[in-house]
């Protein structure tokens, strides 16, 4: 089965992360030795990129939540928790 995003075809996971967000994943996660000088340049590269593009982190959540749905939904199979009844339980000798 072949990916594509836009025209382009997604090789690995890799590929389609960096097609469906316009931008490489180092951009955002940075990369193993890099300099403090190389860092900053990429901070303030991502820093243009999400002030041109506010809602690329809404856009990314809903990506990566799509992707989770569509090849492993059993992700979103939770267990709910008890919900306390809403009241306190109350000290001994407390002023209520």
């Amino acid at each position: 089965m072949r990916t594509y995003v836009g025209h382009q075809q997604a090789l690995s996971a890799d590929d389609f992360v960096e097609l469906a967000l316009g931008t490489p994943v180092e951009l955002w996660l940075g990369v193993e030795g890099e300099t403090d000088e190389e860092r900053a340049a990429r901070l303030d590269a991502a820093h243009d990129i999400l002030a041109d593009n506010p809602h690329l982190p809404d856009d990314v959540s809903r990506i990566a939540a799509e992707a989770i749905e569509a090849y492993a939904p059993e992700l979103f199979n939770v267990i709910p928790l008890a919900r306390p009844s809403g009241r306190r339980p109350t000290r001994k000798g407390a002023a209520a």
